[in-house]
């Protein structure tokens, strides 16, 4: 008996050990199976990333919690480490495939592979370009992200989620000495911001250490604590890492960026950068996923320009505007009594309400062009104050994948009369459903296909659907009036227009003053509104591209699955097709419809 126990024991033994060889080499080797790679290398990936994983919620049902009282490591150190990481992923990646048996296999294997494969491809590619990002920038520059993220995404349910709040707070100051120290080296290497990018996110600091919005954020979110002790032991903990740690913290930010603001005087495109040409092709291609030159994008751009200004010149004509150019005519529109709403808070209760009644709408019928629907709801809230001035009109959130946290639609609301009544359907369409909610939650609903097929992210792909929904949204019928269809006109004008000015500044050397004329002169917006959008090109070289090329794919693919196959084709299947495997680059995209035509017109077996 005790032999058979001995061998018994030593059995156990083995098998842990063994259990713990296995672990420890698909953890730090090349796992046995590609599945186990994947798994392994994205969330290696994600861990190194705490505040990204604090928005997806993957580890908290399993209680792992640790992760949300911790800032993303921004050294230069960590980036290129990263970098290096991504070209060691890609290279194992390519090792399951060295004889084509993936890609020639098909189906979800094939689709998993490619679009890992270009993932990392991106990443390791944008090991180069490290440095050519401009960290203190208006729209969404380190120093406004950070508090917004923590206002926004980090939830308090219960005192440990307050702990980390609080411990988030206390390490703002290291995170303050990295941004300063990134935006060190960049000035060293030659990188500097545009100097609108600079002034406005001076302004922008100052604001958020004029306020409190911090402690006002974290005191509302301790409100459902029951024990008021506790609540206001909290908040004196909050209130003392605020003064000592956060606005010292900033402070030195807002030191350094005063002084870079005296050393920056020009306003030009990422040509005027080292190995300018070269680093905004990269851009091109990382947020179209195509291989399109800049030269090719312009004409795109100017053709398609032409093309829906004629359309909008008709209704404009029909509309009984007939006096003066196109972008005269618009602003006589826009600011009709008609189209305008109170220009305060009253107006702005009111914004809010009219886009959910706009929502509400087309959800409730979202069924007639879609076969699968999202359980995760949108909701809409206002873009903080402190930063509304250099953001876009409104952006959106994904949902948490553990269905915690709904999708948010965020509206700008600097100024009531950015926002006529003729224009907002179509940005609710593209913001909401059946825009960038509906995809982006579908999503993260799916199931049975690797994590990170939920949650990668193509640029092309997400705007490009959106932009597409637009139109969708037109066919379907919610645009009947033609005011409101012209609204619809002057939003895809707005991304044709983007093709021209985005590839003029970067790439043909357009001032910043050329392309904010050429674009009000044929979308009609606002000059305030201009404004904010060619900066925001200047700062985000080749992002505003992914609109229209992402469209334009998408519509491509529609048609040619009509024509192949006539009264067979069905739009919610098509929709299905597209949306129930994730984001995609555009190639991906093309060859999973093209596979889905095939086996469509396949004869039966």
């Amino acid at each position: 008996m005790r032999s058979i126990a001995r061998i018994a024991g030593f059995t156990l033994l083995a098998l842990i050990g063994a259990a713990v060889a296995l672990a420890l080499h698909t953890w730090y080797g090349k796992p046995l199976s590609i599945d186990w790679f994947y798994a392994r290398a994205f969330l290696q990936q994600w861990l190194d990333q705490p505040e990204y994983l604090t928005h997806l919620r993957i580890l908290e049902p399993w209680g792992i919690r640790g992760h949300n009282a911790r800032l993303t490591d921004r050294s230069i150190a960590h980036d290129e480490q990263a970098a290096a990481r991504a070209a060691q992923s890609l290279e194992t990646l390519e090792s399951y495939d060295a004889r084509g048996a993936i890609t020639r296999a098909g189906g979800q294997a094939r689709v998993n592979y490619e679009i890992a494969r270009y993932h990392w491809r991106q990443q390791a590619a944008g090991g180069r370009w490290l440095y050519h990002d401009y960290q203190l920038e208006q729209m969404q520059g380190d120093h406004t992200e950070l508090p917004t993220f923590i206002m926004q995404v980090h939830d308090i349910r219960d005192t440990t989620d307050a702990g980390h709040y609080l411990a988030r707070l206390a390490a703002i100051p290291a995170f303050a000495d990295q941004f300063i120290e990134g935006l060190r080296q960049r000035e060293a290497r030659g990188i500097r911001p545009p100097k609108f990018a600079v002034d406005k996110s001076v302004a922008q600091i100052e604001e958020f250490l004029a306020g409190d919005l911090l402690l006002e954020d974290f005191t509302e979110k301790i409100s459902g604590l029951s024990d008021e002790s506790q609540r206001r032991e909290l908040r004196a903990d909050a209130q003392r890492i605020i003064a000592t740690a956060v606005v010292p913290a900033y402070r030195r930010i807002l030191d350094y960026a005063r002084s870079l603001a005296g050393r920056v005087t020009r306003n030009d495109g990422v040509w005027a950068l080292p190995d300018g040409a070269a680093y905004y092709q990269y851009a091109i291609e990382r947020h179209t996923t195509t291989t399109m030159t800049a030269d090719e994008i312009h004409r795109l751009g100017l053709a398609e320009v032409a093309r829906i200004g004629t359309a909008m010149d008709a209704l404009l004509t029909a509309a009984g505007y007939t006096t003066g150019t196109r972008a005269e005519q618009l602003a006589a529109l826009t600011s009709s009594p008609a189209q305008q709403y109170p220009a305060d808070d009253s107006g702005r209760a009111a914004i809010l309400r009219d886009y959910k009644a706009i929502i509400d709408e087309i959800t409730l019928n979202l069924g007639e062009a879609f076969a699968t629907l999202p359980q995760a709801k949108v909701v809409l809230q206002r873009v903080p104050a402190f930063s509304e001035n250099g953001e876009a009109s409104a952006s959106y959130r994904p949902p948490a994948l553990d269905g915690s946290r709904p999708g948010v639609f965020y509206v700008n609301l600097r100024d009531t009369r950015e926002t006529p009544r003729f224009s907002m359907r179509t940005l609710a369409y593209h913001e909401a459903n059946p825009g960038h909610h509906l995809q982006s939650a579908i999503a993260a609903e799916l199931t049975g296909l690797p994590l990170f097929r939920n949650v990668l992210s193509f640029t092309a792909y997400a705007e490009g659907w959106a932009l597409y929904a637009e139109r969708l949204a037109w066919e379907l019928g919610y645009q009947r009036n033609p005011l409101d269809n012209l609204g619809r006109l002057r939003d895809e004008m707005l991304r044709a227009a983007r093709l021209v000015v985005d590839t003029g500044l970067h790439e043909k050397r357009w001032t910043r003053e050329r392309a904010i004329d050429y674009m009000i002169a044929e979308t009609g917006w606002p000059p305030s509104v201009v404004e904010t959008e060619i900066e925001r090109y200047l700062v985000w070289p080749g992002q505003a591209l992914a609109y229209k090329v992402g469209m334009i794919k998408f519509l491509e693919l529609r048609e040619r699955a009509q024509a192949t196959l006539g009264e067979e084709f069905d739009l919610r299947e098509f929709h299905d097709v597209v949306l129930r495997n994730g984001e995609m680059p555009l190639a991906v995209l093309e060859l999973v419809v093209d596979d889905w035509i095939a086996a469509r017109v396949a004869p039966a077996p």
